[in-house]
């Protein structure tokens, strides 16, 4: 990976919406080798998707709370049934191992306090392992889908504030750089 196809990631993070031609531009290439360099990027799996970013309340999903959870095993069976079951919860954002304790983090989404409570007591509480589970609600979201800070570019612009939800895009799948 060189100096410009970082920039077309660059760009991308910004704006996953631009037409080859429109990134093209923005990375002083002429269209037919940003293209190729697109495809490429798409091909090695550092373009790993194309998504719409939505704001989580405007569709009804406001309520937001991070979860600790601790097992009460660590063998392979025990993490494997667990991480099999917590795929399978699509209020889940974002789950990580961790080393240390708790075993895990997640991002989960409500629509509200009681919607949670539901979803912690029924789902998340009977997951398989499950020894201990810590939730802290979620007041402000300051950053939040943030592009990655590559080497060698600048950002135009810093965003992710809970106060800017639209701004951020990428590709929708119907629209491809």
């Amino acid at each position: 990976m060189d100096d410009i196809d970082r920039r077309i990631l660059a760009e991308l993070q910004e704006d996953g919406r631009l037409t080859v031609t429109e990134l093209a531009d923005r990375v002083q290439l002429t269209p037919a080798p940003c293209h190729r360099r697109l495809r490429e990027l798409e091909r090695t799996g550092v373009i790993t998707g194309y998504r719409a970013v939505l704001d989580p309340a405007a569709v009804g999903l406001g309520f937001e709370a991070i979860v600790s959870v601790t097992l009460d095993r660590g063998d392979a069976g025990t993490v494997a049934a667990f991480e099999a079951a917590l795929a399978a919860v699509p209020q889940i954002r974002h789950a990580e191992r961790l080393f240390g304790d708790p075993d895990y983090l997640l991002r989960v989404v409500a629509t509200d306090l009681n919607d949670y409570a539901a979803l912690r007591d029924h789902k998340l509480a009977t997951l398989p392992g499950v020894q201990r589970i810590t939730s802290t609600i979620v007041m402000k979201r300051i950053v939040d889908n943030r592009p990655l800070p590559l080497p060698g570019t600048r950002s135009r612009k810093v965003r992710g504030a809970a106060t800017t939800p639209g701004r951020q895009r990428t590709i929708s799948p119907g629209r491809r750089a």
